[in-house]
């Protein structure tokens, strides 16, 4: 068993996505449990990842095909994980703001939270404040991710935090940002839980959130 999980969890971190799928088709035959699967051999190679970019072994484009690997490993494993009734580690909405239409980052860091067992509720692009809240009324989520990468764009996060507090429903979620203009300061000015600089430190920051 640990043999399989340990060649899965180098596919993945060498960005290879033919024996990541293999390797989880097989551990699947084997009759290894799905949240076995899942933590010992996805999330905990997203993990190392995480940590290779921190110390900046890994790169953005590392992290990005180690996380597409990841991601079709997932894909053999979520009707599983369904059926296992293996929880996530919680859901996020993530989305770039409205205006905004970039979303390399915002991909990665759903990528990488995915990576980490949470579920993902992708928004996309140019999100409006009413997208943001219908994710916290309607699907539940614990925590809201934005991102912006134009300093015209980044006062729509506020926006959108106000519109969260004026809902009523401030309590029910957690609200991170994260791009390039973003900062620490700019976070606690708007009322946000946290700021990001990368997409690991997303995934640490929304594993603290979700915990606390």
């Amino acid at each position: 068993m640990e043999k399989v999980l340990d060649v899965i969890r180098e596919g993945i971190m060498e960005g290879d996505m033919p024996l990541t799928q293999e390797k989880v088709q097989e551990a699947i035959d084997a009759g290894i449990a799905p949240g076995d699967i899942l933590q010992e051999g996805l999330v905990s190679a997203m993990a190392e990842v995480g940590r290779l970019f921190e110390e900046g072994e890994y790169f953005v484009p590392e992290m990005l095909i180690a996380a597409r690997a990841m991601k079709a490993g997932l894909a053999l494993l979520r009707p599983l994980l369904v059926e296992a009734d293996v929880k996530p580690a919680g859901k996020v909405a993530a989305g770039t703001v409205k205006g905004d239409l970039h979303d390399i980052g915002k991909n990665l860091v759903c990528m990488m939270l995915e990576g980490a067992g949470f579920e993902i509720v992708d928004l996309g692009v140019d999100v409006g404040p009413d997208k943001f809240l219908d994710a916290v009324v309607n699907q539940g989520v614990d925590v809201i991710a934005m991102s912006a990468l134009l300093t015209t764009t980044m006062p729509n996060m506020k926006v959108t935090v106000d519109a969260i507090k004026e809902a009523g429903v401030r309590d029910k979620v957690k609200v991170i940002i994260g791009g390039a203009p973003v900062t620490d300061a700019y976070a606690q000015e708007i009322g946000a839980d946290g700021y990001a600089p990368d997409a690991s430190r997303a995934v640490a920051l929304a594993q603290s959130l979700v915990a606390a």
